[in-house]
């Protein structure tokens, strides 16, 4: 058997809250809560499996990235207009309002309501050159 990611913790304050975020973003669905996760599972099988921390522990941010089609990049996209989230083209948040061009595709990055990086890109670092 091949070496797979199967799944993936999220901490978050409201673990359906988290995870409706996400999926909705992404156009897929929030799963039935199962003990203590509400999972959201992706199409090559990876599932994020969103789990509550209890109020004033700390939660250390993470960065989860999604690679979709052209088409999935502009419906998430038009999403994330919508709910008028702040959005940036980098990682570090310094390019507000805009997303890059690198790898010959687009990406975009944008925070959940923790404070988890997410990002969304068209093509897989090293597609092309780096631009």
């Amino acid at each position: 058997m091949s070496v797979e990611l199967n799944h993936t913790i999220v901490f978050a304050r409201n673990n359906r809250e988290s995870a409706e975020f996400l999926a909705g973003i992404l156009g897929l669905e929030a799963g039935a809560e199962w003990g203590p996760f509400v999972p959201v599972a992706t199409a090559n099988g990876v599932a994020l499996d969103f789990a509550s921390v209890p109020g004033g522990q700390p939660i250390a941010t993470q960065h989860y990235a999604f690679l979709v089609s052209d088409a999935e990049f502009d419906a998430a996209f038009r999403r994330i207009e919508e709910a008028g989230l702040t959005y940036y083209a980098d990682p570090f948040m310094r390019q507000p309002g805009e997303i890059n061009h690198h790898h010959g595709g687009r990406g975009v990055y944008f925070q959940d309501p923790v404070g988890h990086g997410m990002e969304l890109l068209t093509r897989p670092y090293g597609s092309l050159s780096d631009s």
